[in-house]
């Protein structure tokens, strides 16, 4: 019986043998320790509780993460792929979110004074609770495709549907 990976190779398969990496775990154990760590792939990261203020993640994938309760006041989410985090409750004033894709994240009770969301993708993210009345570059476009609850702090003159 011949070995099976020259097999694989020379039928041109050995790319669907092999194990698919979705996340790196060397680039999240250094954001963990704190570097920055623009463009890194850190699907579904748990972040949560960490302390990482002032950081560069722009451009970073973290598809599924979990930054709850995390500190993360002027971090740089900018363009980022942040569909479906777990923001509940964390610190992030001052961050920036410009050009990112917020799809169905939670950002429930979430402190997001100062922070920017020009351009930035809210299509189903939850807001409930969340402090961001001094929150930048928002439109009323980008919070109808959200929702919230009475208790979401919104700038004046803006308002999110209720979420259901």
């Amino acid at each position: 019986m011949k070995p099976l990976l020259p097999i694989l190779a020379a039928a041109g398969l050995l790319a669907l043998a092999a194990p698919a990496s979705a996340q790196n775990a060397g680039q999240i154990a250094n954001v963990r320790a704190g570097a920055n760590c623009p463009r890194c792939n850190l699907f579904q990261a748990d972040l949560s509780g960490k302390v990482l203020k002032g950081r560069n993640l722009a451009g970073a994938r973290l598809r599924q993460a979990d930054l709850s309760l995390a500190e993360m006041n002027r971090t740089n989410f900018a363009g980022g792929d942040l569909r479906d985090v777990n923001f509940y409750g964390g610190v992030f004033g001052g961050a920036s979110f410009a050009g990112a894709n917020l799809t169905n994240a939670s950002l429930v009770g979430a402190y997001l004074q100062g922070a920017n969301f020009r351009g930035a993708t809210l299509t189903g993210a939850n807001l409930s609770g969340a402090e961001m009345d001094r929150a930048v570059g928002l439109t009323q476009g980008q919070l109808n495709r959200a929702c919230g609850d009475p208790s979401t702090r919104l700038p004046h003159g803006f308002s999110v549907p209720s979420c259901r």
